[in-house]
Order: C-alpha cells, then structure tokens, then sequence
C-alpha cells in the first residue's frame, strides 16, 4: 500500500524548523539546572560524573525525541558503536575498534535491567525501545563486572519500575509514510496499577508495528516485502513488603515476522535471490520469551541482589550468498539456506555491593548454562569451471547442516573502590572465568562429533580518578577482557581464546548548574589472538574455518559537550576517533595483513543535535529537535574470498539527518517528524561482495499522537 498522506505539509514544517538554529548534539538526556544524572554502570547507584569509565547515557525522553527504536538506530547515536543487522533483531554488535563476525560469544554485551540479552555472538535480544528509563552504554572492557561478552562494552536499557502509589496511563498511535515503499502503523500502551498501595504494584507496556516495507523481489511479485509485524509485550511486577526486602519479577514477549527475511538490498531497493531469482524463501521470525526475577535485601552495611533470568529464543530465516565480481567465488557458486535455530539460556546473579562510605565495593558470583541449535537445509549452483553465468554447472540440492552448542560458566568478581581523600579515589576488580564448552557439527544425519573444551580467564581492572571540581573528575584506568575461543566443523579443528587490555585516561564534568558538560577520554587497546573466519573448498563445498591469526592496535579519542546557553535550548556534539589496525599475523594467515584496518571500525564518526523545549501557550508545551549524524566508512577484509583488487570490501560514508516537532496539551501530546530526511541511499554494511548488506532506510515522515491518564 502507498500513500503520500500529509508527506507535502509535514516536510515543508519540518524543513522550515530546521533553518532556525544551527545543529549540535545532545551528549545525555535534557535535565534542570543542577540535576545531576544517576547511572548504575558499576551495579550501583553513582553520579554519571563520579563513575570513571567512559559511558553515553540516552534519557527515556530523549530516546522518544531522537525517535531511536531499534539498536541500529542507538548506533547512530553513539560514535564508536557499530553493528552487522542480518534483518529486523538479528545484530552482531561491535564498540571501539573491537569488531569481527568471527568466534562464537559476544563481543560487546547486552542487558534489560538485570536480564543479560547476549545468547551468543550472533544471538543478540533486541529490546524495543519502550517504557525505558535510560540507556546506558559502557565503553571498554567490563569483564570485572559483566564477565565475557562485555570485551569491548556493555549496553544497558534501564526500563522504568513500577509504581507503588499512583495509577498511569499511557496510549500513543502512530503513523509512517516511507518514500517508495509502504505506510506503517504502530501502537503502544503502558499501564502501571499498584495493586496494595506502597507495597505491590504491576507495570505492563506493549507495542505494536506493521508495515513499512521497501525492498522489492519483482521476480516473485513481492512488493515491500521487509515490512515487519512485532508484538513485544513487557510486564513488571513489583512486590516491597517492607522497607528492606524488594521482589521484582518481569516477563518480556517478543515476536517478529518479516516476509523478505534478512533485508539485505541492491541499490534499486531490491534483493536479489541466488539460483532463481523468483523463488519465494521462507519468512524470517524472531521469536523469544524472558523471565527475570530480581530480590533485593538491605542488610544496612550492604545490599544484597539475586538476579535470576531464563530466556528461550526461536527463529527462522533464509540466507542468500551471490558472489560479485572480485569475489574468488564468482561465477563458482551461490546458494540459498533455510535456516532453524533455538536457544534457551539460564542465568543466575548473586552480588553484595556495600552502603555509602569511603570505602565502596561489590562481591558476587555468577552462573549461566546455554544451549543453541541450528539446522540448515540448503541447496546451492556450482559451476568448477568458474561458467555459472553462461549457462554451465549445476545445482546441489537437499543438503544438510547442523551444529547443536552447549557452554556452561561461572565466574566470581570483586570491585572495590576506596577514597583516599574527599578528591582522590583508588580502585579496582578482578574476576575469574571458568567455560566448559561442549559442540557438535553435522553434515550427514547421525555422523557428527562431539568436541569438547575449557577455556578461563582471570581480568583485573585498576582505577585512579580525582574530582578537581565539586562536579568534575580526571581518571585513569587499565582494564582486560576476554573471549572464549570454540569449534570448526570437520577437517579443522578449533580456535582459541581472545585477550582484551585497554589504557585509558578520561575527565568529565558538570558546570554552572549543568548549563555545560563535557566528557572525553583517550585510550589505546592491544586486541591479541583476534579470531578470523575464512572460506575453503573442500571437495566442491566451501566451508568455514575460525582461527586466531595475531593483533590489532586501537588508538581512540572520545569527545562530547552539551550546553545550554538559554532556558530550553540544548546544543550537544559527541564524535569519537578510532585508529584500528592489525599490527601481527600469524604466518599462515590467508585473510589479512599487517595494516589492514579492522572491519567494522569508522574512523570517524560523531553525532549533534539541537533540542528547544518551549511554552505555546499557558497548558500547552513543545519541543523541537533536530539531529545529523555521520559515519565514515566501515570495512571488511578477507583474502581467502576476495581479490586485492577489490579489497578492502566497504561500505558507504552516512549521512543522517532527522527532525521532530511535538506539542504537550496535557493529558494529549501530538508530534510530526521525519527520519533521512536527505533521502540518501547507502549502503551501511561492507558485506556486499556476498550480496548480504544493508541500506539506509528511504526518508521517513510521520504523525505520532498519544494520550495520558
């Protein structure tokens, strides 16, 4: 379905409220004078001041105003951070220089509250953004904390709590034009009922989106087919029978189907299918379902937290592989999966984390065992003779993978920091990791086996910071991190582990009321045993090898300032820098050399936005945002697919620019805002020499209105 509804009048609204005020960005969420933001990056309450790490902080309201809904749009948003989509909640989710497709656990970790999101590298729960307090996003290493997964970051989404006293209602419509494809609808609903006032109180939050498509596969007859139906349901219910003893336990509901699965897309905004291009593949579904129950207990000297999280996934999707000219494969091989994964993760959290004092610190241990399978059916055309396109080869079909994967860790850590004087500040952690790992990889039914393997770690992290000004710290800090290594399929064998350390040396702080902020840090990263992926024909089938072929150096600069020059008015930048190379290989390493840069890193990438809150009239409010954000180039290497020529694979320089006018009329909002609004066309991933990348999403206008109760 297409329409240009009210497209003509929102853009020409839009377009004029952008000439009004030069365009910076927005570091943290829009506050009062003097109020001071308050994160829980260290498992406990701190001022975003006081923390010495390097942490960009999204407000709920400002994440509503940016009109982030997905974790590619918080990307955007937060120089540095980068990802691969492989359709609607898919993400491999990359920070820092720190960025491969390769290995088979996270990189950078994920959390809704106290539920971990991460099931594995290539399995990332992707949270709607709904109902959130915050964002929090952790830059560097945070394996004392977080454990594996957190090597080059962790991403937080605090989601507000229930409320004990009072009775809320929230409703909002909405409705989205996208140029050249479809109207979308989404709508959501947030109730929060105490249920014994003060002591019990249910808090659910629901959202609701289809349509919205714009990739076309005209040889099937399918029009705007990436268009996706999501319904994500999150309910809390909070129980505080007295005043030292909290229970918390939430369930979050998420399902996603998209007709063209993976979305990846050519220029022209269509995808191309390999063998026919009028096959209809299966539909990509996203399914999962988490329950997390979290105790709190005030012992006075400490608090005591158990954190409690099951999680069972279940998708399906097709992937395509077309090689392009340059790719050694071309005019070999392409092919078409029909892939089925599932995966079930518990974990389980025990901390004690001390009350006020100079001397702060947090002990605990944690527990997780996971389990994940994937069974493939595929079927591909081979040419030997490299004379696919001229009518030679012929096609394999019916064919048969599956690999069935089981790790079971725990680890213990200690994080203590101490106050030498009321300015100067020590600190430090450390933990140990211990996996056990357990896989098996099939080709033929019933022939497979088993490996096994243990891999640990222990990674300390050591602090100095000192507050030069009642709101403003310099820290200094030197932290490792760690990823388990894993298993290939027949006739290779397996890889081992990653090591992370990372030098840092940062200052932040607050001035005049918080009418001006600052943040920036610098450090460098030696990223050691990085594993790569490379493809080897055996027998006429190319297979995948992971193996850890050397080094990478990270030399990174961090920088964000928000001011507020006049009531209402916020001007903000954030960029970030990054120098990622690979300094060492391994000898018999066929994918890169020494000085290729790493995939997935822009050099340089930065954010800035303009905010105006203002009065219309005396019960009537509103607020115009506008927001640019640039991405240089992300790369992909590998020497085992591709010729020189060729290489490095790369992306597209991105260049977004976006703008929201609301008005609040009290207990009814309304607002009209346009996403890309250039309407530029780019591709955001390197991965096109498989036919398997992104593209910006065309321009977007849209109306919001909501109501309150």
């Amino acid at each position: 379905m297409k329409t240009s509804f009210y497209t003509g009048s929102a853009a020409l609204a839009l377009l004029a409220a952008m000439s009004a005020q030069p365009v910076f960005a927005q570091v943290a969420d829009s506050q009062s004078d003097g109020e001071m933001i308050v994160v829980t990056a260290q498992k406990r309450e701190q001022r975003l001041v006081d923390v010495p790490m390097a942490i960009s902080v999204l407000g709920g309201e400002e994440i509503a105003e940016k009109g982030v809904s997905s974790v590619q749009d918080l990307s955007f948003s937060v120089p540095g951070l980068t990802m691969r989509e492989d359709g609607p909640g898919s993400y491999t989710i990359f920070m820092r220089g720190l960025a491969n497709q390769s290995g088979s656990g996270a990189l950078v970790g994920q959390y809704l509250d106290e539920a971990p999101l991460s099931l594995g590298g290539f399995i990332q729960l992707s949270p709607v953004a709904l109902d959130l307090e915050r964002v929090e996003v952790l830059k560097g290493p945070q394996g004392t904390l977080y454990g594996q997964g957190a090597a080059a970051g962790v991403i937080r989404y605090i989601t507000n709590k229930p409320d004990l006293e009072t009775f809320s209602a929230a409703l909002t419509g909405e409705v989205y034009d996208v140029d050249q494809g479809e109207v979308g609808y989404k709508t959501s609903a947030v109730v929060n009922v105490p249920i014994a006032t003060g002591k019990a109180a249910l808090r659910v939050a629901a959202l609701y989106e289809d349509g919205g498509g714009w990739i076309d596969q005209p040889e099937a007859g399918i029009k705007d087919g990436n268009g996706t139906e999501l319904l994500n349901v999150r309910a809390q219910l909070l129980l505080q029978p007295s005043d030292r003893f909290s229970a918390k336990a939430m369930v979050q509901i998420h399902r996603a189907e998209t007709q063209l699965g993976l979305g990846f897309e050519e220029p022209d905004r269509t995808v191309d299918i390999a063998i026919d291009p009028a096959t209809v593949l299966i539909p990509k579904k996203f399914d999962f379902t988490s329950y997390n129950l979290e105790l709190n207990y005030d012992l006075d000297f400490a608090q005591l937290v158990s954190a409690t999280t099951y999680t069972d996934f279940n998708e399906q999707y097709h992937f395509t592989y077309i090689p392009r000219p340059g790719n050694f494969s071309y005019g070999i091989v392409e092919g078409n999966d029909a892939r089925y994964g599932t995966a079930s993760q518990f974990s389980q959290e025990l901390r004690l984390s001390s009350s006020s004092g100079p001397l702060q610190w947090t002990v605990g241990g944690f527990y997780a065992l996971g389990k994940n399978d994937l069974l493939s059916n595929y079927g591909y055309a081979f040419a030997e003779n490299g004379d696919l396109y001229e009518g030679g080869g012929f096609v394999v079909d019916g064919l048969y993978y599956f690999s069935k994967s089981r790790t079971e860790n725990y680890s213990v850590f200690a994080d203590v920091s101490y106050d030498l004087t009321d300015r100067l500040t020590v600190g430090g952690g450390i933990r140990y990791f211990h996996d056990k790992q357990r896989d098996l990889i099939e080709t033929v039914p019933d022939t497979g086996v088993t490996n096994r393997g243990t891999f640990e770690s222990t990674d300390p992290r050591v602090v100095v910071s000192y507050r030069f000004a009642d709101n403003a710290r310099i820290y200094a800090s030197y932290a490792q991190g760690f990823r388990s290594g894993g298993f290939n399929q027949a006739p290779f064998g397996s890889y081992g582990p990653e090591n992370i350390e990372t030098y840092e040396i940062g200052s932040k702080g607050s001035f005049a009321g918080g009418l001006f902020q600052y943040e920036v840090a610098g450090f460098i990263t030696n990223y050691s045993d990085m594993i790569r992926r490379r493809l080897v024909n055996v027998d006429g089938q190319f297979l995948s090898e992971s193996s850890n072929i050397g080094k990478v150096r990270v030399k990174g600069l961090e920088f964000g300032v928000q001011v507020r020059p006049a009531s209402g008015l916020t001007f903000g930048v954030n960029a970030a820098y990054l120098d990622s190379k690979i300094i060492d290989t391994d000898p018999g390493d066929q994918v890169n050399i020494i000085g290729d840069l790493t995939d997935y890193t822009p050099k340089l990438s930065y954010s800035a936005s303009a905010n105006y809150d203002f009065a219309v009239a005396s019960e009537v409010d509103g607020f115009l945002r506008v927001d640019f954000n640039f991405r240089d180039k992300v790369y992909y290497t590998d020497r085992s697919s591709f010729l020189a020529s060729v290489l490095p694979q790369k992306s597209d320089t991105l260049s977004l620019l976006s703008a929201r006018l609301g008005f609040d009329f009290g207990r009814f909002s309304a607002e009209i805002y346009g996403s890309n609004l250039l309407n530029i066309n780019r591709a955001i991933d390197p991965y096109q020499g498989w036919a398997n990348s992104n593209r910006t999403r065309p321009r977007v206008i849209g109306l919001k209105v909501g109501a309150k109760f």
